[in-house]
């Protein structure tokens, strides 16, 4: 089978880009779809990215892979579990049809993002076609490159609105040698408490999770370590831990089906918030779920305004109706930089308009 010429995908994309920004036509930049469904809803012609896939460039040594932004997760994973690597913040799935553009795009985290970092954290290099159908790159491949380093970082999250993510370099981790997962059956606010007063011990926690009065703790690391950890912690053992994580990971837990989800970004310190609803409370306290059988806008109101004064901010995550805005309002100073950043990459305004704001 003959290999792809990628240089004339990449000259397609940018002919493509060129013609919708001179006619003013909205573009939906787009890879398997799965994540359709966050943030506002799609708009444009859809430019699909899933011709310029493949692995650039792994150096399992260096422990960085540099990949086109169409190239399925599931075989970046695969890849990276023959080398005993991972992606350490676990991005979520989603399907079979996931890629690795759509996940730096919309920068989504499962369990161990609190301990290992998030998206933009492990972004080390990007090469984005800009709205003139330009391909500019930022970054390089290690961490001590730091030339445009942040404007890689931004990437993570835009969901597409300043342009087409067309490579990433991504520092990839070694999987744990050892993990075992507890569980503890405590309220709410004991749980926030205990996970406030573990994290400020040497213990080697790697994800948590509480709900419907279950704290479930899983220690990753040496196994001297969690076994030490796991001695000093108590608890009992956390059945089908395995599972337990990858539902929450992928988000095919009970608690994010049905009704309307709001997920609130809150300091880990912060106590017990009382919005109604049921909650299942990630990464220490620090991001919480909040399931409601429907939205209007004052309870979004009451929501946000409740949420911000404990120092967080509320995203209407997935809900069959969204009128009150997905993400959380911004100050009017953050909005204008918004505003230029989206004006210099995208002056014509054609990436995927309206997706976020």
């Amino acid at each position: 089978m003959p290999s792809k010429d990628y240089a004339a995908i990449a000259a397609q994309f940018g002919e493509r880009i060129r013609a919708a920004s001179a006619a003013g036509t909205p573009l939906c930049l787009r890879g398997g779809g799965t994540k359709d469904w966050y943030g506002q809803p799609p708009q444009g012609e859809v430019l699909d990215t899933r011709a310029y896939a493949g692995v650039v460039s792994y150096e399992p040594t260096e422990l960085v892979i540099t990949v086109r932004c169409g190239t399925p997760l599931a075989e970046i994973e695969a890849l990276l579990a023959e080398h005993q690597q991972m992606l350490a913040f676990e991005p979520p799935r989603f399907g079979a049809d996931s890629t690795i553009g759509g996940v730096v795009a919309s920068a989504l985290s499962g369990p161990r993002r609190a301990s290992a970092g998030a998206v933009r954290d492990f972004v080390l290099g990007a090469v984005l076609m800009d709205g003139q159908g330009t391909m500019l790159r930022f970054g390089g491949q290690v961490m001590k490159n730091v030339a445009g380093y942040d404007v890689s970082r931004l990437l993570a999250g835009s969901l597409g609105t300043l342009g087409l993510i067309l490579e990433v370099s991504l520092k990839v981790l070694p999987l744990p040698l050892c993990e075992t997962s507890l569980r503890f059956e405590l309220s709410e606010i004991d749980a926030l408490r205990r996970l406030n007063e573990w994290a400020g011990q040497p213990l080697p926690i790697s994800a948590s999770c509480w709900h419907q009065g279950v704290l479930a703790v899983r220690l990753s690391g040496a196994r001297a370590a969690v076994a030490a950890a796991q001695q000093r912690m108590g608890g009992a053992p956390l059945e089908h831990a395995d599972a337990y994580w990858a539902s929450l990971r992928d988000q095919t837990h009970p608690h994010f089906s049905g009704g309307c989800l709001w997920r609130l970004s809150l300091p880990s310190a912060a106590s017990a918030v009382i919005l109604g609803g049921e909650q299942l409370i990630e990464w220490g306290g620090a991001q919480r779920w909040l399931r409601m059988a429907a939205v209007d806008a004052a309870q979004a109101e009451t929501i946000r305004r409740t949420v911000a004064a404990a120092g967080g901010h509320a995203t209407l995550y997935r809900s069959a109706h969204k009128p009150v805005g997905v993400f959380h309002p911004l100050a009017a100073p953050l909005m204008r930089i918004h505003e230029r950043l989206k004006a210099s990459f995208d002056a014509a305004g054609i990436f995927n308009p309206g997706r976020m704001y």
